[in-house]
């Protein structure tokens, strides 16, 4: 049919269009966000790109929803203010008459959105979390820059170093502080080298002062030293206790039903659920006046996503919690949602007045 044919292009072009916008958006905000994680020693600034692009993928399924949703009601409402929905109308088809082509063109999309919130998003979050893991337990001569005060991995120590030499091997100006046993240690050298013996590796310094202080009396006690060593031992990586629930896969989520599994298992198929019920609540939201402005549509439209979404997130947070079940948090949200904007499809296809309905009631 003609008018199939051009309403699916007209969706595609909006839907791409606003697709693009959306993600140059997120990924502006994503950039901003992981350069500051990686001021922060959160993430390795060498592997900030990687981080972002992890994030925009996991962050696609909502995106690509809200994409949907308002490529559909600014067809639909461009649609109804150069009235071609009259036309539409004057040929006998309706409201729900809609559905079908909105489905042909959205089915794809559904696909895609199912495929990255069940498979795609834990994976995407599985990358993140491992080479967070990665930067954060590397071995304390990892973290040291020249001209930059590092923590180290078990946090009791502070490494400081003016510079040093291109193998990363020495350095010149090296400063540590520490708290061990009661004591406040504070080490300063002239040089220093790093030496492996074995499986461990030790900090040589020399030419440098040592000054000790109790912290129960606060008593001091300064040494001077012509050589001294430093075991600075990297931290081991070792298998994680509890993987965040984000990181699983849905497989994984399934076998081992938990609260905090089932909060996350009903999140990501919440929003395929969600897609679909955009689809319907888009027909109904579009309907204006082609006398008065579409920006009020739009507005409540957006106003709609806000709130399914959120509600999304509020639901994740009460399965996991226990304060509803699983199966009641699909049916309560989902299918009210469904229910609700197949009604008011209802009412607007068959052009009830609730007026006319209330005295057909009474009589």
């Amino acid at each position: 049919m003609l008018f199939h044919s051009s309403l699916r292009k007209e969706l595609a072009r909006s839907f791409g269009a606003t697709l693009v916008v959306l993600v140059t958006i997120v990924m502006t905000m994503t950039l901003i966000r992981t350069l500051s994680q990686a001021n922060r020693g959160s993430v390795n600034p060498q592997e900030v790109l990687m981080v972002m692009g992890y994030t925009v993928l996991g962050y696609l399924p909502p995106i690509m929803t809200l994409c949907l949703f308002i490529a559909i009601v600014g067809t639909l409402s461009r649609m109804y203010r150069d009235s071609e929905m009259v036309i539409w109308f004057s040929a006998g088809r309706g409201l729900s008459a809609l559905l079908r082509p909105l489905l042909g063109f959205a089915w794809p999309i559904f696909g895609a959105v199912a495929v990255l919130a069940l498979l795609v998003w834990p994976w995407a979050n599985r990358q993140t979390q491992d080479m967070r893991d990665r930067y954060g337990n590397r071995g304390d001569l990892e973290r040291v820059a020249p001209g930059q005060f590092q923590e180290s991995a078990s946090g009791n120590r502070v490494f400081f170093l003016d510079k040093d030499t291109p193998d990363n091997k020495s350095g010149k100006n090296i400063f540590i502080a520490s708290a061990e046993k009661g004591k406040q240690i504070v080490t300063s050298a002239r040089t220093g080298q790093v030496v492996n013996e074995g499986d461990n590796q030790f900090l040589v310094l020399a030419d440098g002062q040592r000054l000790e202080t109790e912290t129960a009396t606060g008593q001091l006690k300064i040494s001077e030293f012509q050589v001294m060593g430093n075991k600075v031992g990297g931290s081991q990586l070792g298998p994680a206790d509890s993987a965040p629930a984000k990181t699983l896969s849905t497989f994984a989520l399934m076998v081992d039903p938990n609260r905090l599994n089932l909060g996350e298992l009903a999140w990501r198929l919440g929003l395929a659920l969600a897609t679909l019920n955009f689809i319907v609540i888009a027909i109904t939201v579009s309907s204006v006046n082609p006398r008065a402005g579409r920006s009020g549509n739009l507005v409540f439209a957006l106003s709609a996503f806000v709130v399914y979404y959120n509600l999304l997130n509020l639901g994740q947070s009460w399965v996991s919690s226990g304060r509803v079940t699983f199966a009641g948090f699909l049916l309560g949200l989902h299918g009210t949602v469904f229910l609700l904007s197949v009604g008011w499809l209802a009412k607007q296809h068959n052009n009830w007045r609730w007026p006319r309905l209330a005295k057909r009631a009474a009589a």
